[in-house]
């Protein structure tokens, strides 16, 4: 569970003052998330915000992590097959319904969630909430509409590989979880989005679309009670999982490379992983923190120019290593049982041994030199995009059902703040040193590679000082 430490903030709130965070967390109170679990397991909740549009969506704790080798792909076939036809809609009723109510419909997959959300006038919660009821328990799986899509997939898939940041994260996953499904891409392999049956999509639905792994999320001017009665009468398909397991497969994170030489690329595309902790792991915030500590980077943009910058990496890169290093953002994402925690760059051919380098020294400085000015200026951008993304209906509704599957319940944003205010210096180089000092990295490149170091090499390079 998401653990507050109440004890660490409050000692952070002497040192800094209590009329100061008071008055802090008073502009960041925010309305009461309400949650009622029906009797099926499935959790109903909502925010009320004012506003003229409603945002309702149905949380799937099964994403591709929940596959096999053999049926991989099919979380994100069956997002495709969601608009296509139910029993009582066909593909054009549904599109003409939504489009009457001046409605959108949308829908996406990762590797642990699926979602589905409508976003419609107030005056229509309950045509919205049928539609996704309709959906996800009436499709018809048309085979017609099945082989259609996978010819709209494969020209995703293409797009894909056209945009090489993707393709990087996909292999740094298969690098640092190899066979696990963890490391699977969401899309899935050519073989099987040529091949997937209409009794494999259905088989998916059945092991993983279970009442208490799905959470119904709304936010705007919505009534409650109104909105638990519509799910209760609407989802009355979805059953209890019973307590049925689920094989998710053991994510275990090792030290590995893909390399993929290129002279097609101008510029070297890398990123380097260190395991990093799971959504409700303590020190999840911390990695947090780390995250804006390193911060992101790109040549010729930025009102400051670069050389001036206060964040030291950037500084560094450039003003030793100038033109030949095009950018770099650190990146951190979690999951139930793990986390990847790394950075993201490019560079030209010349430069690439020395930009990784500085990068990998960056992150292992981070155990002993980090600077209280440097914790407090990630801690106040940490702020801004944590509690400035909840700036629409959409946002957060995401926002509910992503945190009911991940922790449980809804983190308030004051409670953020205290855990926030806990972390000081200390606590940065605590976590920096026992989770990515001299540790083992997961490593992707594509491109002119020519210069790239061996992985024994960058290795030895997570542990290096300098005087």
């Amino acid at each position: 569970m998401f653990r507050s430490h109440i004890a660490r903030p409050l000692r952070a709130l002497r040192r800094r003052g209590l009329s100061s965070l008071q008055g802090e967390m008073a502009a960041y109170q925010q309305p009461p998330t309400k949650v009622t679990t029906l009797p099926s397991g499935m959790r109903v909740a909502s925010q009320y915000t004012p506003d003229e549009t409603v945002t309702v969506g149905v949380w799937i704790d099964a994403g591709s992590r929940f596959e096999t080798k053999e049926n991989n792909g099919t979380a994100h076939f069956l997002e495709h097959m969601a608009f296509k036809g139910t029993k009582r809609r066909n593909r054009i009723q549904l599109e003409q319904e939504i489009e009457n109510m001046g409605g959108h419909l949308n829908a996406y997959t990762s590797r642990e969630q699926t979602v589905y959300y409508a976003k419609c006038f107030k005056t229509d919660l309950r045509n919205g909430v049928d539609i996704l009821a309709d959906i996800l328990q009436h499709s018809t799986l048309d085979q017609g509409h099945l082989d259609f899509e996978r010819g709209v997939i494969l020209r995703e898939m293409e797009e894909v590989e056209k945009t090489t940041e993707e393709v990087i994260f996909d292999r740094l996953h298969l690098a640092a979880f190899h066979d696990s499904p963890l490391g699977y891409t969401i899309l899935g392999p050519v073989e099987n989005i040529q091949s997937i049956t209409r009794e494999q999509l259905r088989t998916y639905v059945e092991t993983n679309y279970l009442a208490d792994r799905v959470v119904v999320a709304a936010a705007g001017p919505v009534d409650h009670g109104e909105l638990v009665r519509h799910s209760e009468e609407l989802f009355c398909h979805f059953r209890p999982s019973n307590g049925q397991q689920r094989e998710q497969g053991k994510a275990t994170f090792c030290g590995a490379e893909l390399l993929y030489g290129s002279t097609e690329e101008s510029l070297a595309h890398f990123a380097i992983g260190y395991e990093g902790v799971p959504w409700t792991h303590p020190d999840s915030l911390t990695f947090m923190v780390l995250q804006t500590i390193i911060g992101n980077y790109k040549r010729n943009e930025g009102l400051v120019p670069a050389r001036l910058s206060s964040n030291r990496l950037t500084n560094s890169v450039a003003n030793h290593l100038g033109a030949g290093a095009e950018s770099f953002a650190a990146f951190n994402t979690c999951y139930k049982d793990t986390g990847i925690f790394g950075v993201y760059g490019e560079s030209d051919e010349a430069t690439l041994d020395g930009y990784l380098d500085e990068l990998l020294f960056a992150v292992s400085n981070l155990a002993f030199s980090v600077t209280e000015e440097e914790v407090e200026r990630g801690k106040r951008q940490l702020k801004t995009t944590l509690f400035g993304s909840l700036d629409s209906t959409t946002a957060i509704a995401e926002d509910i059902g992503r945190q009911l599957l991940v922790y449980g319940r809804r983190v308030p944003l004051t409670e953020l703040l205290l855990r926030l205010e806990a972390i000081n210096t200390e606590e940065v180089k605590r976590v920096a040193k026992e989770k990515l000092f001299d540790r083992d990295v997961a490593v992707t490149a594509l491109g002119p590679l020519s210069r790239m170091p061996p992985l024994a090499e960058l290795r030895r390079r997570t542990a290096a000082r300098r005087l």
